[in-house]
Formats: C-alpha cells, structure tokens, sequence
C-alpha cells in the first residue's frame, strides 16, 4: 500500500519550482534571455577558477578510489580539520575535528540536525518568513514544526510571539540568517535577546535547548559588514553550512554540520549523526568535492554581484512606491505587494514575464520574493518592464 502522507504532498509541491518550470517553458518560447525569472536562487557566478584547477590537479594525479570512493561516514579528516581549522581561525571557536560532520550541502546537514536533538512528539520553532521547505524537512522526522509570525516592519524575530510559543515540547529554535526570502541579517540584539530567553527556557523545563543555525549565505553579507556567529552567543549552537552560495557549487551538494564545541553532548553529536545516515541513506559526500574544499577553505566567489544587484532592484522598488525593507545579505528581496492577495499580484507579473514568487509559502502572505542571483545587465534590462507592469497594472 503506498503511503499517503507522500501522496498527500503531490498536491503541495514547491511554489518555487513550479515558477521556475514556468519560466524556462516561456525562454523555450521567446529566448530565455528575454524572460525575467527571479524564481529560483541558482547562483549566477562562477565558480572561482581555483575550485576547476584544484578539481583538475587532483583527476590528473590522485588513483580512482582516492577520488571516487567511500570516503568515512563523518567525512575525510583532512576536510573535516580544515573545516575546524578555518571556524577557529575566523571565529575564535576552539573548533576540532571531532566537531565536524561533511554532508550534501545544508539540506543534509539540517536533516541530521534535527534528528539529533528531536523526535516524536516534540517541536522545532522557527521564524517567518522562511524557507517553505522547512516544513518537510522538520515534519517527516516526527516532530513538528511551528511557526513564528513574522515582524513585517523589519523581519527580525516576533519576540513576543515567540516567548508565548516556547515550552517544554521546544527542542531546537531554527533560524536562518542571512534569510532567506528576506535578506535580513539577525542583528546581534537580536541574537542576544534570543539567547537569553532560551537559557532561561532551559532552566525551566529542564532540557537542552538547540539553535540549528542554517547558514547557507553567511558570506552574502553587504555594507562591508559581517553576520554575528551564532555560537559566540549560544553554547547549544549546531551550525549547518553549504558551499553552494559561496562557492557557486549547488550541483555539487558539499556542506557540513559544525557542533560548538562547548554544546552539551558535543562529544557524542557527530557520532550520533552517522547513526542518523544508517537510517535515513546519506553518508559520504563527494570524496574530490570534499578533497577540493579542503584545499580551498576560505575562498569564495564574486559575491559582490549580488550587492550590485540588490542596490539597483532596491532603489527602483522604493521609486516605484513599493514598500520593502532592505536586504543586508543573501542574493533575495522581499517586498510587500502592491495589492493583499500576493499570489494574484505574481500571476499578473507573468503577462510581463516577470518572474516572482508570492510570500504564503513563507509565511508572509501579501509579500513576494525576488531572487536576484542573475546576471547584472539582465537585471537592468528588467527594471523598464518592471516599470510598465507597475504602471499599467496597479496605475503607479
């Protein structure tokens, strides 16, 4: 009999993709070039040129099963010490190997997050707006996943919402900074106050209380500043990280899930997570990705593109009278649309080619996402039409 949880989310399929299958059938029709998509966060830069000659170098010298095997299940130690090596050395957190699990990008490192420190019956708190995927990700481990209302006015955290949802089912609190779909940066207050009243949770109901950090984009970060480093703030701090933004390396699948050192149970964490790949298939990511970030840890792309693109999509926005609230990384924006129903507003947007993606399955209905991760004379040429959509739709 098949199992009809699964059958069930046929009908709840990724808003996101769905547009992106959209936009490219529209480029197979007028060129792809022509058609505005700001669907989907594929990055646009290349991938450093080191990244290809470190990935040549070790096809050309390294035998098959050093580049193709069975790495061990937490990930090559010479990855698994860089990785260490490189959170200590920009950080200050006394990072070592025995901290470190490789994974398929952040997805994977999420799924053995939770699964660490959650199971039936318990609950994972996180923030809106948010990555819809959230909801699969956190639900199909048996616990469930709450949500926080979002603070329209500046997407930091809802603390009043959220001390009123904390109790003693709370296991974990998610959160993602830089986020996506805001490009809000949590500011270090806002770090702070969540720390604190998690501590004081703790204490009340007696039990460890995990933030699961998601930081795919924690190098996307604009104004010449830098995102606070969660554990600095919190000892029960597991920290899930991709290269696929910093890198240009989603295909990929490279990340890692980092314990702080000073979290309870660190010593057993990463241990556990390889019982967790046993159960739920993953283990052993990519032996030559890992084997090239090794070698190329603190590398990133061009990621200044992003800043580039966001200023001139911001500015034009403000122009044109929407309200949004400016990003301070990642490669997203969130604007409230120009009438309630956000969904209607992106369907009138196709007629234009305009590819946005409506804020319900983020938690905040009436807002959109733009994903500007695409070529700059790209997002030039699309402000004219975004213009005329404005102007011919809602009269601006």
């Amino acid at each position: 009999m098949l199992v009809q949880k699964y059958i069930d989310m046929l009908g709840a399929k990724s808003v996101i993709r769905d547009l992106a299958g959209k936009a490219a059938a529209r480029g197979a029709e007028i060129g792809y070039e022509n058609v505005f998509d700001y669907s989907l966060g594929n990055p646009s830069v290349p991938v450093p040129d080191a990244i290809n000659e470190t990935m040549i170098r070790l096809l050309q010298t390294l035998d098959s099963r050093s580049l193709h095997g069975y790495s061990p299940n937490p990930g090559l130690p010479e990855a698994r010490d860089a990785v260490a090596a490189s959170l200590k050395r920009r950080f200050g957190i006394d990072y070592k190997r025995e901290h470190i699990f490789m994974t398929s990008a952040a997805a994977s490192a999420l799924a053995h997050a939770f699964r660490l420190v959650a199971q039936e019956g318990d609950e994972i708190i996180t923030f809106a707006p948010f990555f819809p995927e959230y909801r699969p990700y956190v639900n199909l481990t048996g616990a469930e996943l709450k949500v926080v209302s979002p603070d329209t006015e500046t997407f930091q955290i809802n603390f009043d919402e959220f001390e009123k949802m904390i109790n003693e089912k709370t296991m974990a609190v998610l959160i993602n900074t830089p986020n996506n779909p805001s490009g809000i940066v949590y500011s270090e207050e806002t770090i702070k106050r969540l720390s604190d009243i998690l501590r004081e949770a703790q204490n009340k109901y007696s039990h460890a209380i995990y933030i699961i950090s998601d930081e795919p984009y924690r190098e996307i970060v604009f104004d010449g500043k830098e995102a606070p480093v969660i554990p600095k703030f919190y000892d029960n701090t597991i920290s899930c990280y991709s290269f696929s933004k910093s890198l240009s390396l989603p295909g990929e699948r490279i990340g890692y899930m980092a314990v702080n050192p000073a979290a309870e149970g660190a010593d057993l964490l990463v241990n556990m997570a390889v019982q967790i790949s046993r159960g739920i298939g993953h283990n052993c990511p990519s032996s030559i990705m890992q084997r090239a970030i090794a070698e190329n840890i603190d590398l990133t792309a061009d990621l200044s593109v992003y800043e580039t693109n966001m200023n001139l999509i911001y500015d034009k926005l403000v122009e044109l009278g929407f309200t949004v609230v400016r990003p301070g990384g990642t490669f997203y924006i969130f604007p409230k649309a120009l009438e309630e129903d956000s969904v209607a507003f992106c369907q009138k947007a196709l007629k234009y080619d305009l590819v946005l993606v409506p804020g319900d399955s983020f938690g905040a209905p009436g807002f959109f996402r733009m994903a500007y991760c695409i070529d700059t004379e790209k997002v030039k040429r699309s402000l004219p039409v975004l213009e005329k959509f404005v102007k011919e739709e809602y009269g601006k």
